[in-house]
């Protein structure tokens, strides 16, 4: 026997009223498209254009057809707590909220919810999107996220990109229709959103180095660099210059917001101070303010973001000031200042970061930096490193700084001194692999000092032994055969047929040994 709409309205009442509540939190009564939306699902339930249900018992799932323009079917799955539509449309539709609806009104009452929706709104979106000023940008854009995010509650990580992407697609509604303002209208919004949820975030006390939350940084970020890279190479309007005003405004707000994510707010500073805003008269607007705004409390230290301005400004003594507050709770920020003055083609300002860093780099890296960061983070510095000039105890003191996480960089500082006695020592110090050390330049030391290699082909042969399986037997002997090859290139044949034969009479117990090595004919 089918059930009743009040039935099923009250088996599933939770997934219900929570359905709608979400539907609620998506439509803004202030966008005409919204309030449309729900006009004509309350059309729908007046005139009765919800036919009967069709509701298995066993399986939990609902579906009803709506009598429209073309009849459109919803389907809910109970159990999996999933809601579907026919129609075209691949967001909320008006068939799925009129279904939710007609369940909901045997425990609330549609007209006072729809009146409680309707209280809601405010300033049309149509209208401050039809004056184009920053301001009424802005407004906007408060006006959708305001309604989106209420409450003192933090946001659910995971919740955040779903979010963002809701409140962006209401926000590209009322995007510009001229082309030369789009980018602009998107980087404007992508900004204002960012700046909401971190605030957001500060104010709630979310994580912000919890994983979904770092990803959705890295989108929006991303989605930051695009718009600022379509802009630095487009001629600016003269009627945009408020808008960008307003800009260097909200992204200076992100730069003081009060503690979290503060590599990505200072990196976020930094692409828009190094590829957009690059009028002198700006970039020394922007250093006044700062050295105005010293009692400002953040976790940023203010003295990094001067050094941006000083090497923008080409002014050495203040940007030496500065870098005299570098330690280990701020070298990384500093580390990432001289990696954008290098892409500007700021050697020398570069330089006085690097060199005042160095002696910082043992410590951060093996105490203060997270593990997993700490071999890419050493990569970056050998890349960087290598743009300036260093004297022998300089690059030493690099190197060292570095330690196991460092050990193809050293590499490659030995080869190019030709310090293959050493490259092979660090070698046998720090234990591997032959593909690793192939990566480290084994190849090129082969080439040039083949007798020096000997020893580490032994060693990692007598590792690959050490294991005891056939597979690593047949690993040892595709080693010998490359020390074969090093042996004939340094004229030392006989002394690696001599080591093969002892080699045999020191493991002649190991059968499956001693059948790899005889099909090997690495005696022949």
């Amino acid at each position: 026997m089918s059930l009743t709409f009040s039935e099923i309205a009250h088996a599933h009442k939770d997934f219900i009223q929570h359905t709608l509540q979400t539907f609620e939190d998506q439509l803004h009564p202030s966008a005409d498209e919204d309030a449309e939306l729900v006009t004509r699902a309350m059309f729908s339930i007046r005139n009765q254009a919800i036919k009967p249900p069709h509701y298995s018992t066993f399986t939990q799932i609902l579906v009803c057809q709506i009598q429209d323009v073309n009849t459109a079917e919803v389907t809910i799955n109970f159990p999996h707590k999933e809601i579907s539509c026919s129609c075209p449309k691949k967001e909320l539709c008006r068939h799925q909220l009129a279904t939710i609806l007609k369940l909901s009104q045997y425990f609330i009452s549609l007209q006072q919810w729809l009146s409680n929706w309707r209280s809601k709104k405010s300033i049309p979106l149509h209208s401050l999107a039809a004056t184009r000023s920053p301001e009424n940008w802005q407004r906007m854009a408060d006006e959708i996220l305001n309604y989106a995010v209420k409450g003192p509650q933090p946001i659910e990580p995971y919740a955040l990109t779903a979010l963002n992407e809701s409140i962006r697609s209401k926000i590209q509604r009322h995007r510009p229709y001229e082309q030369e303002w789009q980018e602009l209208f998107q980087l404007f919004m992508d900004v204002a959103i960012l700046k909401h949820f971190l605030l957001h975030a500060v104010k709630t006390k979310t994580d912000m180095e919890h994983h979904y939350f770092l990803f959705f940084l890295e989108n929006t970020l991303s989605r930051i660099q695009r718009s600022i890279d379509v802009l630095s190479k487009t001629t600016r309007l003269f009627a945009t210059e408020p808008f960008y005003d307003a800009l260097q405004q909200s992204v200076r707000d992100i730069l003081f917001i009060e503690r979290g994510a503060k590599s990505f707010r200072l990196t976020l500073y930094l692409q828009f101070w190094t590829e957009l805003f690059d009028e002198k008269k700006r970039i020394t607007n922007e250093l006044t303010i700062l050295e105005q705004s010293s009692d400002i409390e953040t976790d940023l230290n203010l003295d990094v973001v001067l050094a941006i301005f000083y090497i923008l400004l080409g002014s050495t003594s203040p940007l030496m000031r500065v870098t005299e507050i570098l330690d280990e709770e701020n070298v990384e920020s500093f580390i990432e200042i001289a990696q954008y003055a290098l892409h500007k083609g700021y050697v020398e300002e570069a330089a006085i970061i690097l060199k005042k860093a160095l002696p910082l780099l043992q410590t951060f890296i093996q105490d203060n930096l997270l593990p997993i960061r700490r071999q890419k983070f050493t990569r970056k510095l050998d890349k960087l490193y290598g743009q300036i000039s260093l004297t022998e105890e300089e690059e030493l003191t690099l190197y060292a700084s570095f330690g196991r996480y460092g050990i193809e960089s050293f590499s490659n500082y030995l080869l190019r001194h030709n310090r293959l006695d050493q490259w092979v020592a660090l070698h046998q110090l720090y234990k591997s692999s032959i593909p690793y050390l192939d990566q480290c330049g084994l190849k090129d030391v082969v080439a040039q000092s083949p007798e020096t290699a000997l020893p580490l082909y032994h060693y990692y042969a007598m590792e690959e032994i050490q294991q005891k399986s056939r597979q690593n037997y047949k690993q040892a002997v595709r080693i010998w055969r490359a020390m074969k090859t090093a042996s004939k290139k340094a004229g030392k044949l006989d002394y690696f047929t001599s080591y093969i034969e002892a080699v045999q009479q020191q493991f002649k117990r190991l059968r499956a040994l001693q059948e790899e090595m005889n099909k090997s004919n690495l005696l022949g």
